[in-house]
């Protein structure tokens, strides 16, 4: 998707511009192209910006380990403020204390809106912190034979044969 410049956002019909989209996002591994629609709204002191899409991911079981298939769905809204003192960069301090009005999404007036960073962006929000195959995985299970040996993961047998070369 192409940047939008925002002074011309003011001349598009009800000074909205709406993208249909099917494509890759950079950055975003998928098996899918992203698909669905971008609306993007000026509104005078401020940027509308709504959208729907989807895709599918592949993620990784946090308890099995196995990979499964993942449909990414997102509807986010969100207002972008538009405020010429953006364009100024003041260095960030570590040990400053941030105003909640900091923490707004701004952008410059004259200058330019990224949809597909902004698509990115909301993508990655949506993809879940605890990545489960299934809310009943049992996780990986260990079976052995001999109850007098202790059992050795076998994540964790390369680290044992290098734990037995330092004792030699």
């Amino acid at each position: 998707m192409d940047t939008i410049h925002i002074p011309q956002l003011t001349r598009a019909p009800q000074q909205t511009e709406v993208i249909n989209f099917s494509e890759l996002v950079p950055g975003l591994e998928t098996l899918t192209p992203v698909q669905g629609q971008l609306k993007v709204t000026h509104q005078g002191s401020y940027l509308d910006v709504s959208a729907r899409a989807e895709t599918i991911v592949t993620l990784m079981c946090h308890r099995c380990l196995q990979q499964y298939n993942y449909r990414l769905s997102i509807a986010p809204s969100e207002l972008i403020w538009l405020d010429e003192t953006t364009e100024q960069v003041e260095p960030v301090l570590l040990d400053r204390d941030i105003a909640p009005e900091d923490l707004i999404e701004t952008l410059p007036p004259k200058g330019y809106f990224d949809p597909t960073t902004w698509l990115y962006e909301q993508l990655c929000l949506e993809i879940p912190q605890r990545q489960l195959c299934d809310p009943d995985c049992k996780g990986i299970e260990i079976t052995t034979t001999d109850t007098t040996v202790p059992t050795i993961d076998r994540r964790w047998a390369s680290l044992e044969t290098f734990k037995d070369q330092l004792r030699n």
